[in-house]
């Protein structure tokens, strides 16, 4: 029910105006709507899919697969050991450059004792900087025996350790 403010009498909820002193009455606001037009749906479907498969395709570029690893990020899984490899560098100042550049690789935890084991395998170590792009690389043959190998070929290519946001080791055979 309605009333109207001057006269104080009750009015129905559909009536306009009051039936005694002919007072307009104040009409009910009419709930807003928030529907989105056909093109302004398709619009935020686009771009919400656009989304999606611009994620799913960043993850999925970021694995590294092969026959014989699965890595993702700065870990990888070989088939050849059980155990995870790690590599740590060493750096010496170069006028060159100038600034301090990667002298030697050490990678650390080869497993060259166990049945499936890494020793005399073919390797590949490479150096990336900022969107995984690569710096350099080199090759060689992990030992037979011990549980870890240098390479000192890195220093040739004379990297700037600052440039090293990540260092990739492959082994195969």
């Amino acid at each position: 029910m309605n009333f109207c403010k001057r006269c104080r009498v009750s009015l129905p909820i559909a009536a306009r105006f009051c039936g005694m002193c002919g007072q307009p009455l104040p009409q009910p606001r009419k709930p807003r709507s928030f529907a989105l037009g056909p093109l302004k749906r398709a619009g935020l479907a686009l771009g919400l899919a656009g989304t999606i498969f611009g994620g799913v395709y960043g993850l999925a570029s970021s694995l590294g697969v092969s026959t014989q690893t699965l890595g993702a990020g700065n870990t990888a899984v070989a088939a050849c050991q059980a155990t995870t490899l790690t590599a740590t560098y060493a750096t010496a100042y170069d006028s060159t450059i100038p600034g301090y550049a990667m002298t030697t690789i050490t990678v650390n935890g080869l497993d060259t004792t166990s049945a499936t084991n890494c020793a005399s395998k073919a390797y590949k170590v490479s150096l990336t900087g900022s969107a995984n792009s690569q710096l350099a690389e080199t090759t060689g043959t992990t030992p037979a025996s011990g549980t870890s190998f240098t390479t000192a070929s890195i220093a040739a290519s004379k990297v700037l350790a600052a440039s090293v946001t990540g260092i990739h080791v492959t082994i195969t055979g």
